[in-house]
């Protein structure tokens, strides 16, 4: 079921998602990212048992809450707390990525997310922190 709430921003549109499954600016949103095996990245991440870069997956935990959060100004990641890898995610894995907005901090906006594989958790993000990139 595919629920959007709301416009999805150009940042998400260009993002490498597949899905946008529900999108509510400022709240909440979905997304699903079909991992291909032919990713450069495996053949040098374990090349006997290929694993996606958990950074891989933190950007696009990030690339979908700055969607969430945006509101005109294009947003980067200032900060990632609380953020543990699980489980692997491997060649051929689809990754459902869930992001909340918690709320706004210090000129910024906090966003927690969770990312899964057939409904197991893969890794969790417990605060994203999101500045305006022209902010110091």
């Amino acid at each position: 079921m595919t629920t959007i709430a709301t416009a999805v921003p150009d940042v998400l549109t260009t993002a490498d998602f597949d899905r946008i499954v529900v999108f509510e600016s400022g709240r909440r949103a979905i997304a699903v990212r079909n991992v291909p095996a032919t990713l450069q990245c495996f053949t040098t991440h374990f090349p006997r048992l290929p694993v996606l870069p958990g950074v891989l997956l933190l950007e696009d935990m990030a690339a979908l809450a700055a969607g969430v959060a945006y509101t005109g100004r294009p947003l980067r990641l200032r900060a990632a707390r609380k953020v543990r890898f699980r489980r692997p995610v491997g060649p051929g894995d689809q990754v459902e990525i869930t992001v909340e907005m918690t709320g706004p901090v210090g000129g910024g906006t906090e966003c927690g997310a969770v990312a899964r594989v057939g409904g197991r958790t893969v890794a969790t993000a417990g605060a994203l922190l999101l500045h305006p990139v022209d902010a110091r």
